[in-house]
């Protein structure tokens, strides 16, 4: 994922989670809104919850790698927010790509 991909503004993260559609999944959440511009947007959003400074990052990049391997599955006119729940610590990488995969097919 480059970096002009991404989300990082405060503001952007809550319109698209108040804003837009909401699908969970057993180790994410991903939520999208419609939006004017012709290719994908992404934010990655992990909680303190989760762990320490070095486990939330791992997590981002690991959703960062899935998010470049399953860049088909996204519609291009969309932002998405990827928001990971603590059950992801105890799933593989596997478990990971599996169930965002999931959830992309279910075309939220």
């Amino acid at each position: 994922m480059k970096r002009y991909e991404m989300i990082k503004k405060h503001e952007d993260f809550n319109n698209i989670i108040q804003k837009g559609k909401k699908i969970n999944g057993k180790y994410a959440i991903v939520f999208r809104i419609e939006k004017n511009y012709e290719k994908p947007n992404f934010g990655i959003a992990v909680g303190k919850k989760i762990g320490n400074a070095v486990t939330r990052n791992k997590f981002k990049r690991q959703y960062r790698n899935i998010i470049d391997n399953y860049r088909f599955l996204f519609k291009n006119n969309n932002n998405y927010i990827i928001m990971i729940k603590k059950e992801a610590n105890k799933a593989s990488f596997t478990e990971l790509k599996e169930d965002l995969k999931e959830l992309l097919e279910r075309k939220i």
